[in-house]
């Protein structure tokens, strides 16, 4: 029963890991929004991925680590944070 259980759970896993966001065919591709980030002043963009409806990123801008939302379709911040 226990074998189970973990057959049923590792299941959920790997199809809820499979089923991230992808980018939308209209959307700007990665690297056009990681030139875009980086004229905004970022240093580095550590993490970049599609995640619900936007770019979701990590980065280093005046020398802080920052957590930060990409418009899709533009590349442009529309909203950043430190990330702590």
């Amino acid at each position: 029963m226990k074998f189970a259980a973990i057959l049923v759970l590792g299941s959920l896993a790997l199809s809820s890991a499979a089923s991230a966001d992808q980018p939308g065919a209209d959307w700007m591709p990665m690297e056009q929004v990681k030139a875009k980030v980086m004229e905004s002043g970022y240093t580095q963009v550590t993490k970049l991925e599609a995640d619900d409806g936007r770019w979701e990123g990590e980065g280093v801008k005046n020398g802080q680590k920052m957590e930060f939302h990409a418009d899709p379709k533009t590349g442009l911040i529309v909203s950043e944070k430190p990330d702590h």
